[in-house]
């Protein structure tokens, strides 16, 4: 599936201080050095092993930053699965400037193409059930947006954005406010009406004194499938149901089957491995 691209205004700033970051304070000396300064010349950006695309924005404005001479032509979008040795883009232009901007390109178009592979891995594996994956707040410092838009790249959701668009009460949210009625109630007095709210539990004994009371969504913290399951009717539709916990290909499915609406993951932006791509010469 193909998102809706982010707007420019976003990708921007990272893009560049980025490039910043690695032309430093004297710019690519080793292209300088051996590139002539008027040598043209052609590259592909080629995908080394089956993925999930996302990113092409990035590594379009990482070259035409650098010089905007760069002409980027695009043989794949964001969301497309592509297989090992697929030809992404190809881009033309000075040569210094396309292996000044190669690392940042690859850098991100690299990252950004593991997550929403990791997470279309977790979708694939769940398709069969109405459930959904989605991510959270665990993302790199700096690159939320652009994780979270590779995220619906590979056919996830997303969770809340940061701590001022919706609640999550957690346990130590609970702990501090004494209980869980209590956290809720503070929320209640609190918020707007157009916040939504979800409770994380980690017992049924829990989720019951949330059924007192009804909000949102409520998150199960680590509870297997069966547990899950329980949970799912005892909600009986009142609340959003979603899964935490070690989500993987492997553990989702029955999670999903158990009847969750959703299963999150947050290893999906932190830790997926990176997608091996590189700037190959067109000869």
């Amino acid at each position: 599936m193909t998102p809706t691209p982010l707007p420019r205004l976003l990708v921007e700033p990272v893009v560049r201080a980025a490039l910043a970051e690695d032309l430093g304070r004297a710019g690519d000396i080793t292209s300088a050095a051996v590139v002539p300064a008027d040598r043209h010349d052609a590259f592909l950006v080629t995908v080394r092993e089956d993925g999930v695309l996302a990113g092409m924005d990035a590594v379009r404005l990482a070259f035409g930053l650098v010089d905007p001479s760069v002409v980027l032509t695009a043989h794949r979008q964001d969301g497309d699965r592509v297989a090992a040795g697929t030809v992404l883009a190809e881009v033309r232009g000075p040569a210094r400037s396309l292996l000044s901007a190669e690392r940042v390109a690859l850098n991100l178009l690299g990252h950004l193409s593991g997550v929403a592979t990791a997470t279309a891995g977790i979708a694939d594996a769940i398709a069969h059930t109405p459930a959904r994956v989605c991510c959270t707040r665990k993302t790199t410092p700096g690159l939320r947006a652009l994780e979270k838009y590779a995220v619906r790249c590979g056919g996830g959701v997303n969770h809340r954005w940061g701590l001022d668009d919706a609640v999550l009460v957690k346990d130590n949210h609970i702990a501090v406010a004494g209980s869980l009625q209590e956290a809720v109630r503070r929320v209640r007095a609190d918020v707007g009406h157009l916040v939504a709210v979800e409770v994380e539990v980690d017992t049924l004994d829990q989720l019951r004194e949330l059924l007192l009371d009804p909000v949102d969504a409520v998150l199960l913290d680590n509870m297997d499938p069966d547990t899950a399951g329980e949970a799912v009717r005892l909600v009986q539709g009142t609340m959003t149901v979603e899964a935490s916990g070690r989500i993987t290909a492997a553990t989702a499915p029955a999670l999903a089957e158990a009847g969750v609406d959703l299963v999150s993951a947050g290893w999906i932006t932190h830790s997926a491995p990176t997608l091996d791509v590189g700037l190959d010469h067109s000869g």
